[in-house]
C-alpha cells in the first residue's frame, strides 16, 4: 500500500502557495527541446548556460517524471512583488564547441521551459533569421537577457511569462572576431554576460481561477477554434446513422419473428426443418468458440479500460486535475489502471467459467499480461531510444521500480482476487437452445460476409464517429494544448460505444442470416478493428498534420500510438461482443418454442 500512497500523493498535490512581500519565489529551470517535437526534451543544463556550482533538483511527482520534467534550482533570484532591472545572472566563457552547440539548438528552434510556483514559463533559446536569395543571409542570435513579467493577486502568483520584446539578440556568427554588446570574442571563445529583469503586475483574477489565465496564453499555436461546430456536425451524422440501423434492423426482425412463429407446434429441435436463415442454426449458435481463454482475457481487459476511461473523464469533469500540475492525468491513469485490475480478472474468469473453461489459473495470468506485456515491450524500446539520446523522457531507475511495484504489489494481486471472486460467483451460461454434439456444416458465404469486409465496415463507422474529436485529442497529447471540453469528450465516448454496439449487432445478424454461427470472435474483431483505423490515422497525423520528425519523437509517437490502437480495439471489441451476445439471446428467446 506504500506504493499506492506515493502514487495518490503525486496526483493531488501542487496548488498555489501564499507569499509575503520580499519572500523568495523559486524559479526552477526544467527542460529544452525542439519546438516541433513535444516529446523530445532534454535537461536545461545540457546546454552551455548559467548554472549553480552544485545543481539541486526538485522532488517531483510521478506525473511530472512521466511528463519528462527534471526541475532544478536556478541562479535567478526573484522576490515577491520586488522589481529588478537588468541584474547580472552570470558571465560565461564559451568554447568553440559550446558555441556550436548553441547554434545547433537555436537552428533547431529549441525552446526552454521554466517553472515558477507550478506555472510553466516558455521562451526560445535564441533567434534565427533567413533572408535573401542571392546573396543568402543566415543569422543566428542568442538571447542573453530575459524580462520576467509576473502577475499577482494578494499573496498568490497568478501568471508569469518571459519576454524579449525590447532585447536585441547577440549574433553567434561563425568565425566572428569582435566583441559586441557585452560579449567578448578571442582565441576561439566567447565571453557572454547573461542578465534578467523582473516586473510585477497586479491582477484581479483570483488564485482559484489562475488556470484560465494559463489557457489563454498562446506561446504554442492554438488549434481548437472550430471545436464546437465540428463536434455537433459529427454528432448529428452519428445519430442519423444509429437511427437508420436501429429502424431497419427492427423492421427485418419483426418480419423474421412473424415468419418463424407461424407454426407454434413442435419443440426446439424441430425448428430447422424446411426453413433457412438464422433460425436454422439454433443448435449451433451457442457452440463455444476456440481459444476461449484468450477471448475471455480480451473481454476482461476491455471492461477494465472501459472503467478506466469513464473514471478519467468523470474525474476531469469534476475538476480533479490541476491544470498547473504536470502529468496529473498520467498519475491518475496509472493509479486507476492498478485499481481496476480487479475488473479485468472478475469479468474474464467469470465468463471463462460460464463457457466451461478449466484452466482458470492460466486465464488469470493471460488476462494480467494481455496489455501489460505489450506495454512493457513498447516502453522498453521507446525508453531505450530516449536514454540513448539523453532525453528527459527516459525514466529514471527509481520511477521504473515504482511502476513495477505498482503492478506487482497492486495490479497483479487485484487481478488474481477479481478472478477468484468471478470464478466462484459465475453462474450458468443461460443459452435459450441446447447445442448438438455434431456441428452443422456452414454453407459458402458471399464475399461481403467475409471477416475482412465486416472488419472494414465495423471499424470504419465507429472511427468516423470520433474522427473529428480524435484530431483534437492528438493535438492535446502530441502537442501542447490544454484539453478542457471533457463534457463533449464524454458525449463522443458514449456515441462511440453506441455506434460500436449497433454496428456489431447488425453485422452479427447478417452473419447469422447466412447460417454462419461463428459469431464469437467475429463480433470482437469486427468493431475491434477500429484500432487499426486509429493507427492509420496516427500515421496520417504524423506526416500531414504535425511538424514532428526524428528518431526520438518518431519512436515515442508510433510506439504509444500502437498501444492506443490496442486499447481501443480491446474496449470496442468487448462492447461489441456483449451487445451481440445480448442480441442473440434476445432473438432466440423470442421464438415460440415448446
Amino acid at each position: 500500500m506504500a506504493v499506492l500512497r506515493v502514487l495518490i500523493l503525486g496526483l493531488f498535490s501542487g496548488w498555489a502557495a501564499g507569499y509575503k512581500q520580499g519572500d523568495n519565489v523559486t524559479l526552477y529551470v526544467n527542460k529544452v527541446g525542439p519546438y516541433h517535437n513535444p516529446q523530445e526534451t532534454y535537461h536545461y543544463y545540457t546546454l552551455p548556460v548559467c548554472r549553480p556550482e552544485k545543481v539541486h533538483h526538485k522532488s517531483l511527482s510521478l506525473g511530472e517524471v512521466l511528463d519528462g520534467d527534471r526541475m532544478a534550482q536556478s541562479l535567478y533570484h526573484i522576490r515577491f512583488r520586488e522589481n529588478v532591472e537588468r541584474k547580472s545572472l552570470c558571465k560565461l566563457t564559451l568554447s568553440e564547441k559550446q558555441v556550436d552547440e548553441l547554434r545547433e539548438a537555436i537552428e533547431e528552434l529549441y525552446y526552454f521551459e521554466f517553472v515558477l510556483d507550478d506555472i510553466p514559463i516558455w521562451g526560445f533559446v535564441g533567434y534565427i533569421e533567413e533572408s535573401g536569395f542571392l546573396p543568402h543571409s543566415h543569422k543566428v542570435g542568442l538571447w542573453t537577457h530575459l524580462d520576467f513579467n509576473i502577475e499577482y493577486n494578494g499573496d498568490s502568483v497568478i501568471f508569469a511569462n518571459v519576454s524579449v520584446k525590447d532585447v536585441k539578440p547577440f549574433p553567434l556568427e561563425e568565425g566572428a572576431g569582435a566583441a559586441v554588446g557585452g560579449v567578448g570574442v578571442g582565441g576561439g571563445s566567447l565571453t557572454v554576460t547573461h542578465t534578467y529583469s523582473v516586473r510585477w503586475y497586479e491582477s484581479n483574477l483570483p488564485s482559484s481561477r489562475r488556470g484560465e489565465r494559463l489557457r489563454d496564453y498562446s506561446f504554442f499555436p492554438k488549434t481548437l477554434e472550430i471545436h464546437w461546430l465540428s463536434i455537433i456536425n459529427s454528432l448529428v451524422l452519428v445519430v442519423l446513422l444509429l437511427g437508420f440501423v436501429i429502424i431497419i434492423l427492427m423492421r427485418v426482425l419483426k418480419n423474421d419473428f412473424a415468419r418463424y412463429n407461424v407454426e407454434e407446434e413442435g419443440g426446439c429441435d424441430d425448428l430447422d426443418q424446411g426453413d433457412n436463415g438464422w433460425k436454422i442454426i439454433h443448435t449451433d449458435v451457442f457452440r463455444f468458440p476456440p481459444f476461449k481463454s484468450l477471448l475471455c482475457a480480451v473481454l476482461g481487459v476491455g471492461a477494465q479500460f472501459l472503467t478506466l476511461a469513464t473514471a478519467i473523464i468523470v474525474m476531469a469533469l469534476l475538476g480533479m486535475f490541476n491544470v498547473h500540475r504536470h502529468g496529473a492525468i498520467n498519475s491518475a491513469a496509472i493509479v486507476l489502471y492498478a485499481l481496476t485490475s480487479c475488473v479485468s480478472g472478475y469479468v474474464s474468469c467469470s465468463f471463462y467459467t460460464q463457457i466451461n473453461g478449466q484452466r482458470w489459473v492460466w486465464n488469470i495470468i493471460l488476462t494480467s499480461s494481455l496489455f501489460s506485456a505489450p506495454l512493457f515491450l513498447t516502453w522498453s524500446v521507446v525508453n531505450s531510444v530516449h536514454w540513448g539520446s539523453g532525453s528527459t523522457q527516459a525514466l529514471p531507475a527509481s520511477t521504473v521500480l515504482l511502476l513495477l511495484g505498482a503492478w506487482v504489489l497492486v495490479g497483479f494481486p487485484l487481478t488474481v482476487i477479481g478472478g477468484i471472486v468471478g470464478k466462484n460467483r459465475a453462474g450458468s451460461f443461460q443459452a435459450p437452445c441446447r447445442t448438438r454434439n455434431i456441428p452443422r456444416q456452414i454453407p459458402p458465404q458471399p464475399w461481403y460476409k467475409h471477416a475482412v469486409v465486416h472488419m472494414a465496415i465495423g471499424g470504419f463507422l465507429p472511427f468516423s464517429a470520433i474522427s473529428v474529436e480524435l484530431y483534437y485529442i492528438f493535438a492535446t497529447v502530441w502537442g501542447r494544448e490544454h484539453y478542457t471540453l471533457y463534457g463533449i469528450l464524454l458525449c463522443v465516448f458514449a456515441i462511440l460505444l453506441s455506434v460500436g454496439a449497433c454496428i456489431s449487432v447488425a453485422l452479427t445478424y447478417f452473419l447469422l442470416s447466412g447460417e454462419d454461427y461463428r459469431w464469437w470472435w467475429r463480433s470482437v474483431l469486427s468493431t475491434g478493428s477500429t484500432g487499426l483505423f486509429i493507427f492509420v490515422y496516427s500515421v496520417f497525423y504524423y506526416r500531414n498534420r504535425s511538424s514532428m520528425s526524428g528518431l526520438v519523437q518518431g519512436a515515442e509517437f508510433f510506439g504509444y500510438s500502437l498501444l492506443t490502437a490496442l486499447v481501443f480495439s480491446l474496449m470496442l471489441g468487448s462492447v461489441s461482443f456483449w451487445a451481440s451476445l445480448a442480441f442473440i439471446r434476445y432473438i432466440y428467446r423470442s421464438l415460440k418454442m415448446d
